[in-house]
């Protein structure tokens, strides 16, 4: 029990040295804001809970720009500033910013049918789908679509979701659409004789400069590209690359940070669209129930909070995910300031950092991250057993600075399944039944490590509480059915 008493020792020298709320007494400098951001940033890495990079930039000047743990885990290759991701749907503001170019152009009316400017698109719906539509997920097409091709062919892409029934009316609800958006796509293509790709490059990002920004292939080699992870507790996994990718306009494009200030900036001075046009993108166009704010063209426009205070800031922006990435890209437009994040495994608190960051660049008190239990818990297991681990667990599970998370639990408990010890994975899922009594999936992945050591029937009886509690479980129902035939 020696190394688990030091482990807890170090443990609360870490709580009582980052609180959860850190109060500010005075107006801090840019520096002092810059110095909270990155220790804030970095307690968040530490945790696991982000790896990419970051840009902040308040009162229009940047006053922090990094990378934080690694691009590249197999070759330890640092995450930096101009770092390349996957930005996944925050390609959304780009497609429409083409579609608003094109219309302050005369080349669309964005409240014309498609079926104006894709006549293969059969009548039936492109007759009352109009840009307008697309633009603000109104359309009544589904999230998204399965594809009969092979490749990103934007044409055959159009008969796919063509083929589609609507959910609802065109303009009667939003539901998001990356469908709507990769039809957007095409739509640009038709009107301006080239390829997405081309019109990307050749009407941002070399009007920008933005020299680091371009559509994802997979097969393509590109020089400073972060690699996609998978995350489990201290354990990595690269993604299986999908080379029937259909992110396209919905979601196709890499970037950097420092590519997406300039972006930023563009929008802010009408470089290379008119204001108008620029507002339209930031206006509130239709209601968003699920963000509790709205949607405008291309742009989630919602209030978040500054810090953990009740005052609310009026945003827009967008965020994303895709294999091995995520990104969440902010302007606060009363402050000019912006927070940009981009991460290279599939998940991380962008929302809850940023959250905290509104926080300091306003003066106002903000949450430090709370600490993952479970992950705790497990490099309590590897230094002193199941027993210290458990214990460990049961103790801290109150603590107001840990995080409990069902799925985190479970994934602990597959992490020494994976690896052959069925006990210590039967010990942690029945923990995770204690903790989580109401929810199925630790009755089903209990009765897995139960099979593991020859338990069937034990293994049963789980599987039938698990499918008790979600009828739609059906790998429980399968297993049911397998092991009482046996």
């Amino acid at each position: 029990m020696k190394r688990l008493t030091v482990l807890i020792i170090t443990l609360n020298l870490l709580v009582m040295g980052s609180s959860c709320s850190q109060e500010t007494t005075s107006a801090p400098s840019t520096d002092d804001k810059a110095h909270k951001i990155d220790s804030l940033i970095s307690l968040y890495a530490d945790y696991e809970g982000f790896n990419g990079s970051v840009l902040v930039a308040h009162e229009g000047k940047v006053i922090l720009k990094k990378g934080y743990g690694f691009a590249n885990k197999e070759w330890d290759i640092p995450n930096a500033a101009d770092t390349k991701f996957q930005i996944a749907s925050v390609t959304k503001p780009f497609t429409s910013f083409l579609i608003m170019q094109l219309a302050s152009e005369g080349s669309i009316d964005l409240h014309e049918p498609i079926s104006t400017y894709l006549p293969l698109y059969p009548n039936t719906s492109g007759d009352s789908i109009t840009v307008h539509h697309l633009l603000t997920h109104s359309s009544g097409l589904s999230r998204s679509f399965t594809s009969t091709q092979q490749g990103n062919n934007p044409k055959e892409m159009m008969v796919d979701i063509a083929t589609m029934p609507l959910e609802f009316a065109a303009g009667e609800a939003f539901k998001y659409s990356n469908s709507g958006y990769n039809l957007l796509g095409y739509l640009i293509e038709t009107q301006t004789g080239m390829s997405y790709e081309d019109a990307l490059e050749d009407r941002i990002f070399e009007p920008l400069g933005m020299k680091n920004s371009g559509l994802f292939h997979n097969r393509t080699i590109i020089k400073q590209m972060a690699s996609g992870y998978y995350k489990g507790f201290g354990d990595y996994f690269n993604i299986e690359r999908n080379y029937k990718s259909l992110a396209y306009a919905s979601g196709g494009i890499y970037s950097t940070v420092e590519d997406l200030y300039i972006f930023n900036q563009a929008l802010n001075t009408n470089k290379i669209l008119p204001k108008a046009y620029c507002d339209l993108m930031k206006k509130e166009h239709i209601a968003d129930p699920g963000y509790g704010g709205y949607y405008g063209y291309g742009f989630e426009v919602l209030e978040k909070p500054i810090g953990n205070s009740e005052k609310m800031i009026e945003t827009y922006g967008h965020s994303g995910a895709i294999d091995g990435f995520c990104a969440l890209y902010t302007i606060i437009p009363s402050s000019n300031s912006t927070i940009i994040f981009l991460n290279n495994t599939r998940r991380a608190f962008l929302n809850t950092m940023t959250t905290a960051i509104t926080g300091i660049l306003y003066d106002e008190t903000y949450d430090f991250p709370k600490m993952p239990l479970a992950k705790f818990m497990s490099q309590a297991i590897d230094n002193d057993g199941i027993e210290a681990g458990i214990s460990f667990y049961k103790t801290h599970q109150d603590h107001p600075d840990y995080y409990i998370s069902e799925q985190e639990l479970i994934v602990a408990g597959y992490k020494y399944l994976q690896a052959g010890n069925a006990q210590y994975a039967a010990d942690i899922f029945k923990l995770s039944i204690d903790v989580f009594p109401d929810k199925d999936n630790p009755y089903d992945s209990y009765a897995e490590a139960l099979m593991a050591l020859g338990r069937n029937e034990d293994a049963i009886k789980n599987y039938k509480k698990s499918l008790k509690l979600n009828p739609n479980n059906h790998n429980a129902e399968a297993m049911l059915k397998k092991l009482q035939k046996e």
